[in-house]
């Protein structure tokens, strides 16, 4: 193992890793504390110093579209699994938003590893919806479509972060990264609050950011880990965790689908050009249950279920570009600064915690 180029970069059997010393040369985009949002609660586009959303009008009716037609389908699979169609259903409400945003930012080239909730992910990316349904009725076993860019669902907490990174590792054996060309590629992995807990994802961080594996971890903060808050998880917010490992973490606003856009492409960018890994932490809500063999109010109140209100999304037609779109672009429920706020604060206090 050598060190080059003034111990920006590190090499391996022959094999460069890149650059590895992100935390130099001045400030990394979305080192702050604050989450990043491009839409406020009530739907007006607000500015942000790092990261900006480029798409079109067009494009801002594509996402709504696709977050409506994902939670229909997460509705109609709910309702299989009650009528004994399916044998389980993992419900994805309220995590719409963080799912679509991100899985418009992949290219052709790109590879997912999901967990098992990310439906919405597979629908934009283009995988048959029977394929999904299939595997929680017990009739396929994951022979999927579309198995080269999205990999199997993983029902093994956290698994698929391992799986993730070594794939990564192998892209860069494979000369596919940090080549200015077309042909770069970048995996992005999928986990929850509560896998951030275990043993296989915290050593998936480590390899990551020992090798400088072009792969980004989008953790979706729902806020529990099935009956756990993340209070109960994690002192701090987990995307400060990234630091420790070595790469660059950043808060979302994870029902803000244009920020979450904007930062996936600034991650998967940075992992394409070999700069390593990213931690995305896209908090969010889990409106439901975890899976719909539980039941939520064994552990929380009802009302938990919607803070902020809430918001089912339509057909709005989002006035985009006089600085206003409408509300329901952003997933639902709609305040994620206040229920970042409240969340924290109950579960501390509901474990006795002091701050």
């Amino acid at each position: 193992m050598s060190l080059s180029g003034g111990g920006t970069s590190i090499s391996y059997a022959g094999v460069s890793y890149g650059y590895v010393g992100w935390q130099k040369g001045g400030r990394v985009r979305g080192q702050s504390h604050d989450m990043v949002q491009l839409l406020t609660p009530e739907g007006e586009r607000v500015d942000n110093d790092d990261f900006e959303f480029t798409g079109t009008t067009d494009d801002l009716v594509g996402y709504l579209r696709d977050m409506i037609l994902a939670r229909r389908f997460d509705a109609e699979a709910t309702a299989l699994q009650r009528h004994g169609e399916l044998g389980l259903w993992s419900p994805l409400l309220g995590q719409e938003a963080a799912q679509v945003g991100s899985a418009h930012a992949m290219r052709p080239a790109d590879v997912v590893f999901p967990s098992y909730r990310e439906h919405a992910v597979a629908m934009v990316l283009g995988v048959p919806l029977a394929n999904l349904l299939g595997l929680f009725r017990g009739v396929n076993g994951g022979d999927w479509e579309k198995l080269e860019t999205f990999k199997n669902y993983q029902i093994v907490i956290g698994c698929q972060a391992l799986h993730a990174t070594g794939y990564a590792m192998g892209l860069q054996f494979d000369g596919v990264v940090g080549t200015g060309t077309d042909k770069d590629a970048a995996v992005i992995v999928y986990h929850g609050d509560g896998a951030s807990s275990q043993g296989d994802v915290n050593e998936a961080y480590v390899f990551a950011a020992s090798y400088n594996a072009p792969v980004v971890f989008f953790c979706q903060n729902n806020q529990w880990a099935i009956s756990e808050p993340i209070a109960l998880q994690s002192r701090i917010p987990l995307f400060e965790r990234a630091r420790g490992f070595g790469f660059p973490g950043v808060q979302v606003d994870g029902n803000d689908v244009l920020a979450v856009k904007a930062v996936t492409d600034w991650a998967m960018e940075r992992a394409r050009a070999g700069e390593g890994p990213t931690f995305i932490e896209a908090f969010t809500y889990r409106m439901g249950a975890h899976t719909t063999s539980d039941d939520p109010t064994k552990y929380r109140a009802s009302v938990e279920g919607r803070p902020g209100g809430g918001a089912t999304p339509s057909f709005d037609s989002p006035d985009t570009w006089n600085g206003k779109v409408s509300s329901t672009t952003r997933g639902s429920p709609p305040s994620t600064r206040r229920r970042s706020s409240w969340a924290w604060t109950s579960a501390r206090r509901s474990s006795g915690w002091r701050t």
